[in-house]
Formats: C-alpha cells, structure tokens, sequence
C-alpha cells in the first residue's frame, strides 16, 4: 500500500471530516426541531439548515399592534372615496406615492406613506365588536373544545429568547371601553406568554423592592435563594423544579426591568416629539420596550366606535394618530429599528360606507384597511382595492387568516409551522391559509 494511501474499506480523512460535519449538522436539526424550533408541517432534510437559521434570525425582533379599539373609519384615514354620496367632508391629499391619495386629516403620514405597507382590501366578516377583536387577535376563530392562543403569545413565544429578562408580551390598553373584548390569552402555551396587561398605569404593579428593605438585604436574599435552589436541584432533577427556578429568575429580571416604563428616563426633546397624550407617551414606551428586545407589544386607543357623530369624533382623534405613528416611524427609522420591528395598524373592522341617521358610521367588516410598516414588508406597496363607493372589495381580498399570516412571514415565522396538543398538530393559522406574499421581502 503506498504511503498516505487509505487502507481498503476505510475513509479518506476529508471523507471522514465531511461526513462528521455533516452528522453534526444533521444533529443539531434535530435537536432544534425536538425543542420547538422546527415545527412544520413538512418534513425537512436533514441537512437543510434553513429552517433552524430562519427561526434563530427571529429572535430579537419585536412587532408593536396599534389597535385601534372600536373601528377607526377607512374613509376617514386610508381609503377615502371623495366624490362618493357617502364619502363625508373630508377632502383627500396626495401622498408620497404618486397616485395614492389618504384623508386630508393625515398630512404627517402622507408624506411618509413610500415607508409603509398599506392594504386596502380586508374582509373579515364579523362586525360583531368582542368576537371580531378575538378574530383579529387570532386569526381565526375558537373551536368549541379549543382556544387559540392570540397573536401576542404566539409572537412572544417565537420571538423571546429564554434567557430574557424583559417581559415577552406587554398590552397597554388605559380606556374602559372595549378593554376585555379581545379576550387575550396565551391557551395552551402556558402563561409564561400571557401578556402583562397595563390598563390603570403605565407601570406594572409590584416591580419594586419593599421600600423597608434595603438594596444589600434584597440582593443578599437572591444571592441565598440562588445557593439553595441550585442544591435542591442537584438532588432533585425534575420539570417542576427547573420551572420554579426559572420563573425566578424571570421575577429577579422582570424587577430589574422597571426603569423601562418610565418614559421620563428619556430625553425631554424626544418626550415632546411624541406629545404630552396619554397615546403619545404609550407609543414611546412601545418604542423603550422594542428597543430593550420585547417580543410583542400592543397599544390600544380607544373609543372609535363612532355610531353617531362620525366626523366629529375621527376629526379629534385622527390628526393624534397621525402625529403620533409618523413620529414613532421615523424614531424607529432613526435608530436603525425599523429592519427589525414591524409596526402594524389596524382595528376589529372598519365603518359603514353609509351615514346613519345620527350622523355616523356603523360597524363593517366587509372592505376596510390596515397599516404595516417596517421589519418583512416592502416600503410603498398598496395592496388591494374596493368600489368606488367602499362597498365591497374588488381587487386582492384577504382575511384575518392572512393578515396573520403575513405578520408571522414579516418577522421570519413559518405561518405553517404547527405545536402540538398532546398528538394533535395545531397550526399557527388554519390550513390552506397563506401569507400575502406580494407585500413581502
């Protein structure tokens, strides 16, 4: 046998590196996709990394919903039908996409609408206001014997890294009307995703250390509990035991992540940009918690339930909106965040082509818009169309199915990715629903 040469039967030494490469890799797939990281419904080759580097490039993005509680007017915003009998006072302006024209109460976004997703063909026929803010919510709706879990659980799930020590899902909601109509909830993925909900103040409760117990004592007690815990766990190894002690140390972090909610820690000259409403500082702590790495935040405004006095009530609050999104775009732009944060407007439905006799617009559900912006979206798509009264859609009409669909493909979310519930594969969205994939990057 010549010098170097690879006895019979055996592997060359490249062979053998490639082909233990090539085993490494195949194991580390596997034990990604047995943690949750690979949950598709078809299977991927075992040497195919993509799937595992897609979901990994996920985490450390953060989607923040603007929820527009009630049913903001399509006519009165984004798809105004000037001309139409029905089509109000208020006349449109042009926008920086040549063509496109929104309300005349939203100048700020006008000029920034190239930097924004707009879709203008929804129909999610239920104008029903808990059960269509439960739909958007999730996507679609309960089954008898199964709740979903809502898209900020989903979000936070897919988006947090276990070591966080920020909470994954924050819901700031301050008004009384419609706070309970979206029924939140994380179901069967356990609390650890329920989101902390912020209704009476801008601060969670029982962050703080007891003011009769000084900083040394609070420290020298996490430093005991932590030696203790570590000895029971090296004589007692179970789930119970590893899960007490991480939701410890996630209420150690969860403490140390007070000065988060305290918007007077930012600069006066970016506190006035957002404007001293109560929206406003929201909004800028929205921005704080993304900017710290929290999956999924909402902020609700209400009330747009604007059954009578239609105009009235969208010509006080939209010019607010409109301040107060184009101000969080550009500080999000500004800070290099917009490429890893997705920004999403939108309410449970839109409002009625037609005035009633109070002068306002109903609930409807069958052709109004949402907003996205940022992180998996192209900047200056408009997708969809309606009539030329906003009756119906007529061109590219989607549901809340796909709309969620289209946040989860945003942020680098497989939409057909499944858990599980005991043997039962549960989809994030239901079968045969698909992203909208002309708005996508």
């Amino acid at each position: 046998m010549k010098p170097n040469q690879t006895p019979p039967g055996q592997c060359s030494h490249s062979e053998h590196q490639l082909s233990r490469r090539l085993f490494m890799n195949s194991l580390a797939v596997s034990m990604a996709g047995a943690s949750g990281l690979i949950g598709n419904t078809g299977s991927a080759h075992l040497f195919d990394q993509e799937p595992m580097t897609r979901e990994l490039k996920a985490k450390g993005r953060s989607v923040i919903l603007v929820w527009l509680a009630g049913g903001s007017s399509q006519f009165e915003t984004w798809d105004p039908k000037p001309g139409s009998p029905k089509g109000g006072p208020f006349s449109t302006i042009p926008t920086s996409i040549p063509g496109l024209h929104i309300s005349e109460l939203m100048p700020k976004m006008a000029k920034r609408m190239h930097q924004t997703c707009l879709i203008r063909s929804l129909n999610t026929k239920d104008s029903g206001h808990d059960s269509a803010s439960a739909l958007i919510m999730r996507g679609r709706k309960d089954e008898p014997s199964l709740k979903y879990p809502d898209m900020g659980a989903i979000l936070a799930k897919e988006l947090a890294r276990t070591d966080s020590k920020v909470p994954d899902y924050v819901s700031f909601y301050s008004q009384t009307e419609g706070r309970n109509f979206s029924k939140l909830t994380p179901s069967f993925l356990g609390a650890r995703y329920a989101p902390m909900e912020l209704s009476d103040h801008m601060t969670p409760p029982n962050l703080k250390r007891l003011q009769e117990l000084s900083e040394i004592a609070h420290l020298s007690r996490a430093d005991l509990q932590q030696v203790l815990s570590q000895q029971f766990a090296s004589q007692h190894s179970s789930d119970m035991v590893k899960s007490h002690a991480s939701a410890f140390a996630r209420a150690q972090g969860l403490m140390s992540s007070e000065s988060l909610f305290d918007v007077e820690k930012e600069p006066r000259s970016i506190r006035e940009k957002y404007g001293p409403t109560q929206f406003g500082k929201q909004m800028l702590m929205a921005r704080r918690l993304a900017e710290s790495g929290v999956p999924f935040i909402r902020v609700g405004r209400a009330w747009w339930d604007s059954h009578g006095q239609n105009f009235e009530t969208h010509q006080e609050m939209v010019p607010e909106l409109d301040h107060v999104l184009s101000t969080l775009l550009d500080d999000l732009r500004q800070r290099g965040m917009l490429d890893h944060t997705l920004v999403v407007v939108m309410g449970e439905f839109g409002r009625t082509p037609e005035i009633n006799a109070s002068l306002g617009r109903d609930h409807f559900s069958r052709a109004w818009s949402a907003l996205m912006s940022g992180c998996g979206v192209k900047d200056g798509a408009v997708f969809g169309a309606t009539d030329k009264h906003g009756k119906e859609v007529i061109e590219g009409e989607v549901g809340a199915g796909e709309l969620f669909a289209t946040m989860l493909n945003a942020v680098g979310i497989q939409h057909d990715k499944n858990y599980y519930v005991g043997p039962r594969p549960i989809p994030l969205v239901n079968y045969g629903i698909e992203p909208i994939r002309q708005i996508l990057t």
